[in-house]
């Protein structure tokens, strides 16, 4: 069974090309892509995480709101008992806020210019039961 990934857009930020992009190349990819659109609030994301059962949250974010946006949603989806969902952040992300995401839960970050075929093996490696690994 395919891991189940939630691809997000979290606050004002209305665009959407980079996250489609990596929605269908993680669908091709072999995974369950579920993607909310664009100007999703937080605490419907961590909602939608628990309806759809997923594996792993991705936050798409352009707009620089990144370090408050990840923290808030690691944030509801603890308060919501699923802190077990992985959350990965991609997007406009200067290189000195990745240790900051990664300090605020974020599982991986992928700045804007990521390879695909890197964020496909990172994904593969956060969903890899045990056997797999």
């Amino acid at each position: 069974m395919p891991a189940r990934i939630l691809i997000a857009k979290p606050g004002l930020d209305g665009h959407d090309r980079g996250a489609k992009i990596v929605a269908r190349t993680l669908r091709d990819a072999g995974f369950e892509v579920i993607f909310t659109g664009i100007r999703q609030r937080v605490e419907d994301i961590a909602a939608i995480a628990l309806q759809e059962d997923v594996a792993v949250v991705g936050l798409s974010i352009l707009s620089g709101a990144h370090l408050g946006l990840t923290a808030r949603t690691v944030r509801a989806l603890r308060d919501a008992d699923a802190g077990d969902i992985t959350v990965i952040v991609g997007g406009t992300v200067p290189p000195a806020d990745v240790p900051k995401l990664l300090d605020a839960g974020a599982a991986a970050v992928f700045p804007t210019g990521t390879p695909l075929e890197d964020l496909v093996a990172r994904v593969r490696a956060l969903t890899a039961t045990p056997a797999e690994s």
